[in-house]
């Protein structure tokens, strides 16, 4: 062999860039990934535009899982916001009320309107008052939570 003929057996010769010195298999002769005889197994060449298909058809179907996972994520965020809103604006409305008490975390209470608007929270239930109910009407059953907002059980 002339000297400038590559040498790829000896490291201090071999002047071919990096990615290019792994490109000569110099494995174990069992399990080399080409064929090196004529008994070797057959070795097909792959079909890109099928190779591409099935990558596009994988990428394709996984993504559109993520979207609609991300989706349903986001509905359920917007739900829980909107709820969260709620509560907080009948709060509002039941801190504006009449309170003649202090009321107690997860106690039921009973909010009533009185013949000039104002609305007044009770411990009273609306069956409990009989033919005597002094309100003029009976609006919601409410329970105070943790956080101190209410939720409207009926």
């Amino acid at each position: 062999m002339s000297e400038q003929t590559h040498q790829p057996d000896n490291p201090e010769t071999d002047n071919r860039p990096l990615y290019l010195k792994d490109a000569i298999y110099q494995g174990e002769l069992h399990s080399v990934p080409y064929a090196l005889t004529v008994s070797s197994p057959k070795i097909e060449p792959i079909d890109k535009r099928l190779l591409k298909a099935n990558a596009h058809e994988a990428m394709q179907h996984q993504a559109e899982q993520q979207i609609s996972m991300l989706k349903k994520q986001a509905e359920l965020l917007l739900r829980q916001a909107k709820e969260i809103e709620q509560r907080l604006e009948l709060s509002h409305a039941i801190y504006k009320a009449e309170i003649n008490f202090e009321p107690v975390i997860n106690g039921i209470y009973h909010l009533y309107q009185k013949d000039d608007g104002q609305q007044v929270l009770s411990m009273v239930a609306p069956y409990e008052w009989g033919k005597s109910m002094k309100f003029s009407m009976f609006l919601n059953t409410v329970r105070l939570l943790p956080d101190k907002t209410w939720e409207i059980l009926m």
